[in-house]
């Protein structure tokens, strides 16, 4: 029996779109959270070396475009709203005007492919928190499941991954080392979820599209205490190793643990992870996340039909795919 949706919800992070607007939402993001000051005012410098603009807010601007496109010539034609977490448009808001709208059922697709704690059951905890603000005229809100190894997410960050091989010169094509990079979470989260076995399963699905290429996965974007430990090895530490032990001269960097190039792929991959390849005169390409890659917007329609037509559940890979309802205690937040 189809599920009577309608709208689609792109739920996503959000980020500050001027300088005013830096301090207040990492103190957002960070909220109730045991971060140091000193940490929150370095990242904060990460965004001001873009005068306080993020990326994040124009390219899901550029994804909501492309998806109106992709369900305009394919259906369902469905209306597309946008709430974000940490910053304006937030997701109370939306949900809000969707009410005002007269929607009564909406499926939410979130920018992350992973399951995790801060990349999917948040997510529900900020819709359950949004609707309650709103009260009674809330629209009932279906997330979509994670999609991490979907064949075309696959396919897409294989295409972003191929287009930056290519630019290695022919003659060293065959020793480029490529390290697949997330964001590190910390590893009391990481032992309660899925999020390091999936994104394993995800470089491996891409590597094999490519071609033989030697990999490693690794971790960018720490913001805990220090004492706290967190996922590794961070990428600027597997550069250093693999410099030492003149392991690669060319290094191709894929963003897989992200769907858009914000603050934490442009600062982390292209200034910092950059810099340390400079160092050691490592020749580094950063290929684009999937962005708005056509078959990365071909794959969120297909999501939307699985959950409304109940179609076919497709992926690649050993793990197959994830439930549309998450267990009651699977993704704990792991925080001490």
């Amino acid at each position: 029996m189809p599920r009577p949706y309608d709208s689609i919800l792109i739920l996503s992070f959000g980020g500050p779109e001027g300088r005013d607007d830096v301090i207040p939402f990492l103190e957002n993001v960070l909220r109730g959270k045991n971060v140091p000051q000193e940490r929150m005012l370095e990242v904060a410098e990460h965004y001001f070396r873009f005068d306080g603009v993020s990326p994040i807010n124009e390219q899901n601007r550029r994804l909501i475009v492309a998806l109106e496109k992709e369900l305009a010539e394919h259906g369902p034609r469905l209306p597309i709203y946008w709430g974000n977490r940490n910053w304006h448009p937030l997701l109370t808001d939306t949900l809000r005007k969707m009410g005002q709208d007269g929607v009564r059922r909406g499926l939410a697709f979130v920018t992350s492919a992973y399951s995790s704690y801060s990349s999917c059951r948040q997510y529900l905890e900020d819709i359950v928190r949004a609707q309650n603000e709103v009260g009674a005229a809330a629209p009932q809100i279906d997330k979509i499941r994670p999609f991490f190894n979907h064949p075309d997410f696959i396919q897409g960050v294989a295409g972003q991954a191929g287009a930056a091989l290519a630019e290695v010169p022919a003659d060293r094509r065959d020793g480029v080392f490529i390290l697949y990079t997330a964001h590190s979470i910390p590893n009391a989260m990481a032992s309660e979820c899925h999020y390091q076995v999936q994104l394993t399963e995800a470089s491996r699905l891409v590597s094999e599209r490519l071609g033989d290429y030697r990999w490693q996965l690794v971790y960018q974007s720490r913001s805990g205490p220090p004492t706290q430990p967190w996922l590794e090895p961070d990428i600027c530490d597997a550069i250093e190793k693999l410099a030492t032990r003149k392991a690669a001269t060319d290094i191709v960097v894929v963003p897989i643990g992200f769907v858009s190039d914000h603050v934490e792929v442009i600062f982390d991959l292209d200034t910092e992870a950059k810099q340390v390849c400079e160092k050691f005169g490592i020749n580094m390409i950063r290929a684009k996340s999937v962005g708005t890659h056509p078959q990365f917007i071909k794959m969120i329609r297909q999501l939307i039909e699985e959950r409304l037509e109940d179609g076919p559940r497709k992926s690649v890979g050993a793990l197959g795919s994830c439930r549309d309802v998450c267990a009651a205690d699977c993704c704990p937040s792991g925080r001490p």
